[in-house]
């Protein structure tokens, strides 16, 4: 059989354990083994016999059907789910031709896959919080490391005031903490049992429906919602959006990294490798290779977001169409933010730092960086607006003469009746204009720790 289209850029947009969890063979497991606790539940409640446990267990294993033949089942049958029942009731009846009549008892084809998904999700959502600790250590550490040393701040692309790499490296720190805390808060509504029937009513088990509900729950270690939510899909939505905003935030982190490492700046690097970043045509060249894909990914989750808060309004009690759409595109989305987690773990650890060339293009500008230090301190002694008025008039000169603010704010009388030469060069020294930046670190840390420990 050909690999599939997808294969090609599976290593580069998506880590091989969250593309396992999403495997057909992974789906397929899911389902099998909400039908193994579904017989183990409905046994414990005495709706079918204990002895029908041990032949539908055995037989739900994904290993044991054929994937290409359910393919095909798929394409008349509608979804997954209804062609794999039969199967399984085939392949139970040829050992206990009675167990056959207890499998699938009370469920729908829906329950089989939502609730399928949710077991799916849960080992997602696992891989999520494990990346997101770990990259928000990574984080923490650079940030802690790097917490005093300045670097140009930028505003419109243009240089502003200095900031620090740590203050840059805390923002990215504080978003990813903020959505692990948002995944905490989330996964007790998106770890919930499906089970509700043909209309979400549970008929078919009469006065049993209820105890079987809540053993069931028990079985697969989910919890009980308050109603079956066939067509109520803002769980799935909330995820969803969850997710995309995972993914904005690390192409944050990716857009920062690729203008920093332009030629122009060169500042912050992902790490070197053998063959890593180079160019077929171009020796030199190092490209930030990682940083794509964190970039391709917040590019690309919008529109899967959308999908799912497309998908939202199904019709009454089972929906047409709508509940198809969700069936690739969660998992897409899962695997793409896992794929830039993963690519985000790579370079942030490793960070190549050159905090000289953050000095020298510190000085690009010759001291206008620092204007907004002396004209907020000039401004105590002859007024704001001509403190300001002033100064930039010594900045439209610097740039005129090709001068450092430094020289021109000396030469000028109104500034240097006010400001001695001693202020002035602690003014244009970018070590003094820091503000906060080191207490924004310091609360980003202290956030990191309480949520890690």
């Amino acid at each position: 059989m050909q690999p599939s289209s997808h294969q090609l850029f599976d290593a580069y947009f998506t880590g091989a354990a969250m593309r396992e969890v999403f495997s057909d063979h992974a789906r397929l497991q899911g389902m099998l083994d909400f039908e193994a606790a579904l017989a183990r539940a409905e046994a414990r409640v005495g709706v079918i016999p204990r002895k029908a446990v041990q032949p539908i267990e055995a037989a739900c294993q994904a290993e044991l059907y054929d994937l290409d033949a359910l393919q095909q089942a798929i394409l008349m049958s509608g979804n997954s789910a209804i062609p794999l029942v039969k199967a399984l009731g085939r392949r139970v009846a040829q050992g206990d031709p009675e167990a056959e009549r207890s499998v699938h008892l009370g469920a729908t084809s829906q329950d089989v896959m939502d609730t399928g998904l949710v077991l799916q999700l849960r080992r997602a959502v696992d891989l999520l919080e494990r990346d997101l600790a770990q990259l928000g250590d990574a984080l923490a550490n650079q940030a802690q490391r790097h917490a005093d040393t300045p670097m140009t701040g930028r505003t419109w692309l243009q240089h502003a005031t200095p900031v620090t790499l740590g203050m840059k490296l805390a923002g990215w720190l504080g978003a990813l903490t903020r959505h692990r805390q948002r995944l905490a808060e989330l996964k007790p509504r998106l770890l919930v049992l499906q089970f509700g029937g043909a209309s979400g009513t549970l008929a078919a088990l009469g006065e049993q429906a209820w105890p079987v509900s809540q053993a069931l729950a028990e079985e697969l270690e989910l919890a009980l919602p308050d109603q079956p939510w066939h067509t109520q899909r803002d769980r799935l939505a909330e995820f969803a959006t969850l997710l995309g905003l995972m993914a904005g935030s690390l192409g944050k982190i990716g857009r920062d990294l690729s203008l920093l490492m332009q030629t122009e700046a060169g500042e912050v690097f992902e790490p070197a490798g053998q063959g890593r970043g180079g160019s077929s045509t171009m020796p030199h060249k190092r490209n930030p290779v990682s940083a794509a894909v964190l970039i391709a990914a917040a590019t690309r989750a919008p529109g899967l977001v959308a999908t799912l808060l497309s998908a939202m309004p199904q019709e009454h009690e089972r929906s047409l169409g709508l509940w198809h759409a969700e069936w690739d595109t969660l998992p897409d989305l899962c695997c793409l933010v896992g794929g830039a987690l993963q690519q985000a773990l790579h370079i942030v650890p490793a960070l190549e730092i050159d905090a000289a060339r953050m000095r020298r293009n510190l000085e690009l500008t010759r001291g206008l960086v620092l204007a907004e230090a002396v004209s907020i301190v000039l401004a105590q002694r002859i007024g704001r607006d001509a403190a300001h008025h002033r100064v930039e008039q010594c900045c439209t000169r610097a740039v005129a003469e090709g001068r450092h603010l430094r020289e021109v704010l000396g030469d000028d009388p109104h500034v240097s009746a006010e400001l001695s030469p001693e202020a002035l060069d602690q003014l244009l020294d970018p070590a003094n204009y820091l503000g906060q930046a080191r207490r924004w670190v310091e609360r980003a840390l202290a956030d990191h720790h309480a949520l890690s420990h």
